[in-house]
């Protein structure tokens, strides 16, 4: 994969382009405002730059992997990639509004691949032009540290597609764990129900929000607790994540903790609004219960 596509310029579709630049891939970056994909290529300079300042990667080596991306709002630089990915956020129609305007450009043999974390790639896949060349490859936040890529085949995926993708993966460095079309298929199955168990905890008073991160740190050996963890990936995610699973499953036990719906519909959605179960507007992080 020498060329490829991310649409989405947020925190997720830039992670994935620096990895891919490291790697030696040319990178168009879209956004539908090229203002903010310019500003994704120059965060990812800064990253950059910080791994080199930690003797983690070259100088050179990281200016030439930020000189392979290429920010852009128009999708007709990626007539010739051989991966499209996109990286918008966790809402369906959004998603297929992208695949709509990518199906245009897309090369005959191409791939076109959502990192979806929750949607099924089956549906998905059914708004495509060619069901076969769609899969779900789900990269975990920050991309350039975690080291898992979760991949999901639709009913109609190619298993040639699957295996492109695994080499692509691990082209990367990433460890690849597959996953059936099932709602929050492998990851987000298991994480966001404990996440949202943790929110009823915090609702029904049976604890603050230091207590319950500090109990399962401790206590699971877990790097952070998961309200915190709730701030980095976004309220509003883990919302749109616990929709999925209750509606995908008809299952009452994925029903959504009241107060994550009430963080979401005051916009403290986490560490990206500056608020969510933490104030991130200082120097350090404050619990807000």
């Amino acid at each position: 994969m020498d060329k490829i596509g991310i649409i989405g310029a947020g925190q997720m579709g830039a992670g994935i382009a620096q990895v891919a630049a490291v790697s030696g891939a040319n990178v168009f970056l879209a956004d539908r405002d090229l203002a903010i994909a310019d500003k994704a290529r120059a965060g990812i300079g800064k990253r950059l730059a910080r791994l080199v300042d930690k003797d983690q990667l070259s100088a050179e080596a990281a200016e030439a992997a930020l000189n392979r991306i290429t920010p852009t709002a128009d999708y007709a630089p990626m007539a010739d990639a051989a991966l499209i990915i996109e990286a918008a956020t966790e809402n369906e129609s959004i998603k297929h509004a992208i695949f709509a305007d990518a199906a245009e450009v897309l090369a005959p043999d191409a791939v076109l691949a959502s990192n979806t974390s929750s949607i099924s790639i089956t549906r998905m896949a059914a708004a495509v032009p060619d069901p076969a060349r769609f899969i779900g490859l789900h990269f975990f936040n920050p991309v350039p540290v975690m080291q898992l890529v979760e991949l999901i085949p639709g009913l109609a995926t190619d298993p040639e597609v699957v295996a492109r993708m695994r080499a692509f993966a691990e082209q990367l460095g990433k460890q690849v764990v597959m996953s059936q079309d099932a709602p929050g298929f492998i990851i987000n199955r298991v994480l966001m129900p404990m996440i949202n168990e943790a929110v009823f905890v915090l609702g029904n008073g049976t604890a603050g929000i230091a207590d319950i991160d500090t109990g399962c740190r401790l206590g699971l050996n877990h790097p952070m607790g998961p309200l915190e963890l709730a701030d980095f990936i976004g309220l509003d995610t883990c919302l749109e994540i616990m929709r999925v699973l209750f509606t995908g499953t008809g299952d009452t036990k994925y029903r959504p903790a009241p107060l994550l719906v009430q963080y979401v519909d005051a916009g403290w959605l986490g560490k990206k609004a500056g608020r969510g179960f933490y104030d991130w507007s200082g120097e350090e992080k404050v619990p807000t219960r």
